[in-house]
């Protein structure tokens, strides 16, 4: 009685797609032939497992075996057909992931003639606060096999969501194929000052009715630290104000602007000298600071 692909890898027909990935980590494991150098029985039982993974790891070829569509070598069973097996020379299709979480490279044995294939990407989150992403970081990833360590200078004007790709920096390729890539999700923690739109840097900066009034040379944070800032005479809550090349940094190095919109605050607690005066200027000087809003 030929043997089923369940049988195989010593699982049940109904058995869940984490029970036959483990099932096969255990058994390649086992007979994988670096661990077992010159046993050539063993070898042909890890091709057996190794094919046998290849189709029952992967949902849609599982599917067409279990309806009797496709052999136990993944061939076509209808007549007139002969698709492509998943495990041709010698490839193992999804099996590869879990070869090199046990095995790190392939060193030759059972895997000659090969087709070459990129390794796996490597995946990491990061969290940066605002002026960090505005300025750069660095950061030290850390891979989860053998502990390797990569230094990676995270460019300045990153924004929130991007992904940063390092070529050629993840799993090694297999049968000389090219190595995976690192990929960086990036996520950018608000502020409470500096609010970002595009490559310019918002912020509300608050001035004093004097400031307002009689105009005046005021300190204003921007990403690099604190500059002077002239705010002319007259000026009024909503107007805003431009500091060139004090905003983010795009690809090609050029710096947008800090736009720095003004709001003026009265004291907490006005005193009634400021009370009388503002009640005496008012009569001679009315005007409508709604006007705006009138309908037409």
């Amino acid at each position: 009685m030929m043997k089923t692909l369940y049988s195989i890898l010593g699982v049940p027909k109904g058995a869940s797609a984490a029970e036959i990935k483990s099932a096969y980590r255990k058994l390649a494991k086992k007979h994988h032939p670096d661990a077992n150098p010159g046993d050539t029985k063993v070898e042909e039982k890890f091709k057996e497992i190794s094919a046998a993974y290849s189709i029952l790891g992967d949902e849609k070829q599982r599917a067409r075996y279990d309806r009797g569509e496709i052999d136990e070598s993944g061939q076509e069973r209808m007549a007139g057909f002969r698709g492509r097996a998943s495990a041709d020379a010698g490839g193992f299709g999804g099996a590869e992931d879990i070869f090199s979480e046990i095995f790190g490279n392939f060193r030759g044995g059972g895997f000659r003639g090969r087709v070459p294939e990129k390794g796996r990407d490597r995946i990491f989150a990061i969290e940066l606060d605002f002026l960090q992403a505005a300025l750069g970081e660095k950061r030290r990833l850390t891979m989860s096999e053998g502990g390797r360590t990569l230094d990676v200078a995270i460019p300045a004007g990153v924004m929130d969501g991007q992904q940063i790709r390092l070529r050629g920096q993840g799993d090694p390729g297999i049968a000389g194929g090219p190595n995976g890539d690192i990929l960086i999700n990036v996520t950018v923690r608000p502020h409470s000052i500096f609010r970002r739109e595009g490559q310019n840097v918002l912020i509300e900066l608050p001035i004093s009715l004097p400031e307002a009034v009689l105009g005046a040379t005021v300190k204003v944070p921007t990403v690099d630290g604190t500059v002077n800032l002239k705010v002319p005479a007259g000026s009024n809550t909503g107007t805003t104000l431009r500091l060139k090349g004090k905003g983010i940094a795009s690809r090609s190095g050029a710096r947008g602007d800090q736009l720095v919109k003004l709001k003026v605050v009265l004291p907490d607690q006005p005193d009634k000298e400021l009370k009388d005066w503002v009640e005496k200027w008012a009569e001679s000087h009315p005007y409508d600071a709604r006007s705006r809003l009138n309908a037409d």
